[in-house]
């Protein structure tokens, strides 16, 4: 019989312990991809910003070796991510897949102008910044037009502005319920063991002593759950890398380090003084307050 009811409470225990580590990681895996969000706001929104492009078109009576030498002298500078040469065939050949039906054929000639498309770096993806290209390129004789998104671009960095404080805000919120739930799941593992610690103060033990078993048993399983929320934050980020890998999610190893580091160290203090609080409150209890 009284095998029989060891089993019961050892039973008990695991599944007491299960519920805890499950919850706890739960919160810091929600948690720590809400971090890889922040982490990644700036790698998401330079890779839609780089997607801008700014369209030179060219005269065309301009000669080949001013052409591949504007190609090349943009390429260079400090602003551009990219200059590809796109001639006025290739661009036919794209609108008339667009809009699907040749239109040489009904027009007789190519209308379009040979271009270069200039991919821009981030940093410089802002209306000054284009404008002041748009005023350098457009003093070049052989250049017949500049051609870019203007509404676009300001729209995407007022979205990108937006993003951002919006997520910042989500953060603080998102870590004030991480640290309420964690708490919760804590002190309802202490209450169930309150007659215990009430026991133990009663024969003489002191608060220190009965406090130190609880805390380090919280601080084990606060551990393993964020070492569960970790490795599955890992699954995510290496299988959407996989899936994305124009985001590089994995080209920043020291922030990633230091979020990993952030959510097992979250684990750690918010179980410890969770449990130091719930176990103070239940020694400071009345034997007859522990019913209630």
């Amino acid at each position: 019989m009284s095998k029989s009811f060891e089993r019961y409470q050892k039973r008990k225990l695991i599944s007491s312990y299960f519920s805890v580590i499950l919850s706890i990681a739960l919160v810091l895996f929600l948690l720590g991809m809400l971090g890889l969000l922040v982490i990644n706001t700036k790698k998401l929104a330079d890779h839609f910003k780089e997607q801008v492009a700014i369209s030179v078109f060219l005269k065309d009576n301009a000669k080949e070796v001013e052409i591949n030498q504007l190609q090349k002298s943009l390429a260079m500078t400090e602003y551009t991510k990219s200059a590809t040469f796109v001639s006025k065939d290739e661009a036919a050949e794209e609108h008339s897949k667009e809009i699907g039906e040749n239109f040489l054929e009904f027009l007789g000639y190519n209308p379009l102008q040979n271009s270069i498309d200039v991919h821009l770096k981030a940093a410089y993806v802002s209306t000054d910044s284009i404008q002041k290209i748009v005023t350098d390129l457009s003093k070049k004789d052989y250049v017949a037009d500049i051609s870019y998104d203007k509404p676009l671009i300001g729209m995407l960095n007022e979205n990108v502005k937006r993003m951002s404080f919006w997520i910042l805000i989500a953060s603080g919120i998102f870590t004030i319920i991480a640290v309420l739930l964690i708490n919760s799941s804590i002190r309802l593992s202490v209450y169930s063991k309150r007659f215990i610690i009430k026991t133990m103060q009663m024969v003489g033990a002191t608060k220190r002593f009965i406090r130190r078993p609880f805390i380090w048993n919280s601080i084990k399983l606060g551990m393993i759950g964020a070492l569960v929320a970790i490795l599955a934050m890992g699954g995510i980020l290496y299988y959407a890398n996989t899936k994305m890998p124009q985001l590089n999610l994995l080209s920043d190893p020291l922030g990633l380090s230091l979020l990993f580091i952030s959510i097992f160290a979250i684990g750690i203090i918010i179980t410890w003084i969770s449990t130091y609080i719930a176990t103070q409150r239940f020694l400071n209890l009345r034997t007859d307050d522990l019913y209630y």
